[in-house]
């Protein structure tokens, strides 16, 4: 028997924003009771290209697969005409050791399972009334961000606030498209919304702690390699509560960790983001909150597996 191997559009048919939701939401959960094996990710960076490629691991325990997934960014391709991201993931079955099928759908599920995890703790941690969103960053990501969290709460105007003005405008044409009003923003205006996302490969903080606004919540999802920090650690020492969606690798690599490490909050002062997912939040209206997202390969694995098992149901041969 050939290996499967599924491309974008097999896994576009079965991964509906539901699926991706629910998985998401669900092993952020078992991750946060210690459900879950998670081996430490493995980096590559590439200076010369400008690009770097993470591989993650992990398996939601008594779950029937574990993954390993390589995801790659190569920030000079959009130049080139090439999307920024792609990636595989690899299904091995956790009762036989033998590959079930190889994902090869160019980093889709890795990009929506981001989407969908900065779209939960966003709705779950900003106050009931929020509505306007700053968006830092223009790509990909930046996108799928108010895209999916469109799917959980009204969203009144998104601000857009890029390095590039026309990459900006572009970004705010295509959330247009999507239904959403959306603007080219300054980073003061766009720290200053209800609710922030952080979506760039920055190695500097995006935007300054004074300009969030007592109320806001801010998502950082693009500190996911070491030598990346998108959120100052001023801002963290504002936060009420910071959550992180796995400790550890939010210590060695995530904007959490570098708050620590300078001094501005401790090394315990986070909540796994999966009981906030788990029990509804009350944060008093004024409270600044952050959560700092590095991506969990138990997620990767979970998200995985239910795709594989809606294919093998339409396509038998696929299980």
């Amino acid at each position: 028997m050939s290996l499967p191997v599924l491309d974008g559009d097999a896994v576009r048919r079965v991964a509906t924003p539901r699926l991706v939701l629910d998985a998401t939401r669900d092993a952020l959960i078992a991750h946060a009771h210690g459900r879950t094996t998670v081996p430490p990710p493995l980096h590559l960076e590439f200076p010369e290209a400008d690009g770097d490629c993470h591989v993650k691991a992990g398996r939601v325990d008594a779950g029937p697969d574990f993954t390993v997934k390589i995801a790659t960014g190569f920030y000079r391709n959009p130049a080139a005409g090439l999307p920024a991201n792609h990636g595989l993931v690899c299904v091995i079955s956790a009762r036989t050791g033998r590959v079930r099928a190889v994902l090869d759908d160019g980093g889709l599920l890795t990009a929506w399972r981001t989407a969908a995890a900065g779209a939960l703790l966003t709705h779950a941690m900003a106050r009931p009334d929020a509505t306007t969103l700053g968006i830092f960053g223009t790509g990909e990501q930046a996108r799928l961000q108010a895209e999916w969290l469109a799917r959980l709460r009204p969203i009144g105007t998104v601000l857009v606030h890029g390095r590039t003005p026309d990459r900006a405008r572009a970004l705010c044409a295509e959330l247009t498209a999507l239904g959403l009003r959306a603007r080219p923003a300054t980073d003061r205006e766009a720290a200053a919304a209800d609710m922030v996302v952080t979506t760039t490969p920055a190695t500097t903080p995006v935007l300054r702690a004074d300009h969030v606004r007592p109320g806001t919540h801010v998502t950082g999802i693009g500190t996911d390699m070491p030598h990346k920090n998108e959120l100052p650690p001023a801002l963290l020492a504002r936060a009420a509560l910071i959550a992180t969606d796995d400790h550890q690798q939010c210590l060695d690599h995530g904007d959490f960790g570098h708050a620590v490490r300078a001094g501005a909050v401790t090394a315990d002062a986070d909540t796994p983001a999966g009981l906030l997912l788990e029990t509804p939040l009350h944060r008093p209206a004024e409270a600044v909150t952050v959560a700092d997202l590095t991506g969990v390969g138990a997620v990767d694995a979970a998200l995985a597996s239910a795709v594989l098992g809606h294919l093998a149901e339409r396509e038998p041969e696929a299980g």
